[in-house]
């Protein structure tokens, strides 16, 4: 049996956009930390804005949204209150109708991710939830985000 190299904490380079998350009291759990599920609330936060600021996504009104298929996350270093986390967004693959998204957070300023994760969207029509093609403007976005391999 083979041991997989332990995940390890990445670069401020490594990712294409950045947003800034204020955590918030209610963050933090009776350990003196940001609970784990908060980590996922915060991809889910960085990925989407940025693609509303951007017009590519209309969770509203436009008729394709996204499913989130899966998820994951590693995590290296404590986040708390009050803190603020920058979460790096980048794009690892675009299919016909899925994307994966990857996201690193870290300590306001950090060189190294505190945590990093990813989550796969596939995009589907909003009236019967079957896969679509990405439309053309959330295409151009993610292909802004890609970073080479």
């Amino acid at each position: 049996m083979s041991v997989s190299a332990r995940p390890q904490p990445e670069a401020r380079e490594r990712y294409r956009a950045f947003r800034t998350i204020t955590t918030r009291w209610m963050d933090n759990d009776q350990y003196g930390h940001v609970n784990n599920v908060v980590y996922y609330s915060w991809f889910d936060t960085a990925v989407n804005a940025h693609l509303i600021d951007r017009g590519a996504l209309d969770p509203g009104g436009g008729g394709t949204i996204g499913f989130v298929i899966e998820t994951q996350c590693q995590y290296f270093a404590p986040l708390a209150f009050p803190q603020n986390v920058e979460a790096g967004i980048r794009v690892a693959h675009i299919g016909s109708s899925s994307v994966r998204y990857e996201v690193g957070l870290f300590a306001e300023g950090a060189p190294l991710t505190a945590a990093k994760g990813h989550f796969v969207h596939v995009y589907v029509d909003r009236d019967t939830h079957r896969p679509v093609p990405l439309p053309a403007p959330l295409q151009t976005v993610l292909e802004s985000l890609q970073c080479p391999s």
